[in-house]
């Protein structure tokens, strides 16, 4: 299935729920209020519109949040996308303070593959970026997932100027005993917090440059060209290192995604508002083909990115609130 620019559109993220278990600075208010339950899709309404998705050519699947683990029942929706026909891969982005226990079951029912956020190796700044998580209970989830075989073993670092921008080099040296993937992502402007993020994005060529002065050049890996995070490695690392810049080097021309917020909405590009309702007609009694139709619509009008350079930022939701 493309886009009206001939992009193939195949691969969904699924918000699973706007509610999280931590309080991100680049993320969220302190405040949040999350939406009641009954507004947001329930497991019976989500297999529908994946099983629809699905026959449409989407193939890959990410859970997202908020923080897709405090979701009740989430080994089971996990084991029932897998059952999807068409579907071929599915993967979780999560903050880990719950993976620990929950890493085995997920990857017996079917997930294959997650991303962990961790921002600083220094327990006391981690609780300042989140506001109050800990850090020894995300790297507890990040082992368990790595015991289980959920790898590559994906890590994200988005860095915050005034907040984690020194952590940047520690981060990037994870790589060098892990056979593990470190992504440095820069901070996206939405929402009601769209001015901090703007003042507190750290462009990814000054990452590099942290890590080139601390650790060596980088050297560049084989990629696929379809990867956002163009993949790089230490001279002698076991990982690889890779750097996402929606803000100063945008790559919307090899996105190739969907997705769908936890109250039914598709969203046609993560730093715009444009989106579509599927949640309302599906409880209004729509059938598949008029859902496939809405779908279909939905990717055809894909933009073809965001409007950062212009001033436009998306204002309708924050990030725990689309999914990333």
């Amino acid at each position: 299935m493309n886009d009206s620019y001939g992009r193939n559109i195949h691969y969904l993220r699924i918000s699973l729920t706007d509610r999280c278990n931590l309080r991100c600075v680049y993320c969220m208010p302190a405040d949040m209020a999350f939406a009641p339950p009954s507004h947001l899709l329930q497991d019976d309404e989500l297999f529908r519109l994946v099983r629809i998705a699905a026959s449409l050519g989407f193939d890959r699947v990410r859970l997202t949040g908020g923080e897709p683990t405090v979701r009740p029942n989430l080994v089971n929706i996990v084991g029932g996308i897998a059952n999807i026909p068409g579907i071929q891969e599915i993967a979780l982005t999560t903050n880990a303070l719950l993976l620990e226990n929950l890493a085995e079951p997920l990857a017996q029912a079917g997930l294959k593959r997650v991303n962990i956020s961790i921002d600083t190796l220094d327990a006391e700044r981690f609780q300042q970026i989140t506001r109050f998580g800990k850090l020894e209970q995300v790297w507890r989830g990040i082992l368990a997932a790595e015991r289980a075989g959920l790898n590559p073993i994906k890590l994200n670092a988005v860095i915050v100027r005034g907040y984690n921008e020194d952590d940047i080099v520690d981060l990037a040296r994870l790589t060098l005993d892990h056979a593990w993937d470190m992504r440095f992502i820069e901070v996206m402007p939405l929402g009601s917090i769209a001015d901090f993020q703007l003042e507190s994005v750290v462009p990814v060529a000054e990452m590099k440059s942290r890590i080139e002065r601390a650790c060596g050049s980088l050297v560049p890996v084989e990629w696929d060209g379809r990867n956002p995070a163009r993949p790089y490695r230490l001279r002698g690392g076991r990982g690889t290192l890779g750097f996402i810049s929606s803000v100063t080097e945008p790559f919307c021309e090899g996105c190739e995604r969907m997705r769908l917020s936890a109250d039914g909405r598709l969203r046609l590009c993560l730093l715009r508002d444009d989106e579509v309702d599927l949640l309302t007609p599906l409880r209004a009694g729509a059938s598949d083909e008029e859902l496939r139709a809405l779908m279909s619509r939905g990717v055809h009008n894909k933009p073809w990115g965001h409007g950062l350079a212009q001033n436009v930022i998306a204002e309708s939701r924050v990030m725990s609130q689309i999914g990333g």
